[in-house]
């Protein structure tokens, strides 16, 4: 095992969801009156990115040979982009990055050591899904931003060029070795619920009532299929 990939912690709680499949589809729920503050959507979503590309970052340090490096430097660059672009958007309004993005640096570093993994396939998945996810939620979140600002994040998180070499990576090595495939499988579903938990986080908290909760669950139903829609296309079991 590669030393710089630390042991899992423990399991944490994640939201309580209902049973879904990833091929039926859910009415879209409104859910822009719980967008948060712009200074706080921009702050989250751009630290989220700013992670992102660390992590792959890692990944590319980290891989076995130099065509995969050079690959997943693209899906890298795609990450910082989009933080650039957040972070644009902050200054755009005459605030600073650093300051917008410190409130939130604590628990998004707390989530990225989770979800490094215990070897470079799982820290490529967990690139892939988290992500993934989290691109989706922010995007959805959007719909409650400014018209001047809300359509312009949604295109800058929606580009997901790059991708595609953490797909072909993963899906050769679970081809070429049968066991790691039920292993992926089981790290891809812990990660969904740790995920759950920073999307969660992204709304305030002074809205956490049995009511927002049944307007959030159906958005977390798009998100988890999305999710195994992911993990299908590895070949994966959600």
């Amino acid at each position: 095992m590669n030393p710089s990939f630390g042991r899992r912690p423990p399991r944490t709680e994640t939201p309580r969801l209902s049973t879904r499949g990833a091929a039926k589809p859910t009415t879209k729920m409104d859910i822009s009156s719980l967008t948060p503050t712009l200074n706080h959507f921009l702050g989250q979503s751009a630290y989220c990115e700013l992670g992102a590309f660390e992590t792959l970052a890692r990944a590319v340090f980290t891989a076995p040979d130099l065509a995969a490096k050079e690959g997943l430097s693209a899906a890298a660059g795609r990450a910082l982009s989009k933080h650039h672009g957040l972070v644009a958007e902050i200054r755009r309004r005459e605030a600073d990055p650093a300051t917008e993005m410190a409130p939130f640096a604590p628990a998004l570093d707390a989530f990225r050591a989770k979800t490094h993994g215990a070897d470079w396939h799982e820290l490529l998945l967990s690139c892939y899904l988290t992500g993934g996810l989290l691109d989706d939620f922010f995007i959805r979140l959007s719909d409650g931003l400014p018209r001047d600002v809300g359509p312009r994040i949604a295109q800058l998180l929606g580009d997901d060029a790059g991708t595609e070499v953490l797909v072909r990576e993963l899906q050769t090595a679970i081809a070429s070795q049968p066991a790691l495939g039920s292993r992926l499988a089981m790290w891809g579903r812990r990660l969904v619920g740790d995920t759950l938990l920073v999307a969660r986080s992204a709304m305030p908290a002074s809205e956490a009532d049995a009511f927002t909760e049944l307007r959030i669950e159906p958005v977390f139903t798009d998100l988890i299929a999305a999710h195994t829609r992911r993990m299908d296309g590895l070949g994966l079991t959600a």
